[in-house]
């Protein structure tokens, strides 16, 4: 027996964006992300490419293309920034998964969810870099958990702009 529109909720509101989008946007971010601290300093309270990743993560409620985004853009952003290879990669991927999964059971459209996630997922980001530079490697890092803060905040500042503007690339049907 043969099913007329949609299975689930999960294949009705996925988004779609032009291929284009796909690569400018998270290289975008990536550049910026390597720049814009030199330009600022340490008042660099923003993380993009993890702004980038949940909101494709959302969109696309897919937990591999959400883990797949998190770890390209955490992995590059490593390289470009000149951290220990991974850890980005680690923290983003854990986003990006958690995202989408997210983004398959919750309304996504409503923009103080997509806030609060993106917080939520900032925070969460910053703990797993903490956790894996320490306990994992074993290395000392200067951390404060008023800058995490800032970061997290920055992060839902910059969502709150930068989520409407993409939502009008996606395409329709």
């Amino acid at each position: 027996m043969a099913r007329v529109g949609a299975i689930s909720r999960h294949d009705m509101e996925v988004r779609r964006y032009p291929i284009l989008v796909y690569g400018l946007i998270p290289l975008t971010a990536l550049v910026l992300q390597a720049w814009l601290p030199r330009v600022v300093g340490r008042y660099a309270w923003f993380d993009l490419p993890l702004v980038v990743t949940v909101y494709f993560a959302l969109g696309r409620r897919s937990p591999i293309q959400g883990t797949l985004m998190g770890a390209v853009l955490g992995l590059f952003e490593d390289a470009l920034t000149g951290h220990a290879i991974g850890i980005n990669g680690i923290a983003k991927t854990v986003c990006g998964f958690l995202a989408a999964s997210v983004g398959i059971r919750v309304d996504v459209e409503n923009s103080a969810i997509r806030i609060v996630l993106n917080f939520a997922l900032s925070l969460l980001s910053s703990s797993i870099y903490l956790f894996v530079y320490r306990f994992l490697l074993g290395l000392s890092l200067e951390w404060s958990w008023m800058t995490q803060l800032y970061i997290a905040i920055g992060n839902s500042v910059i969502a709150f702009f930068v989520f409407p503007l993409l939502d009008r690339l996606q395409l329709r049907d």
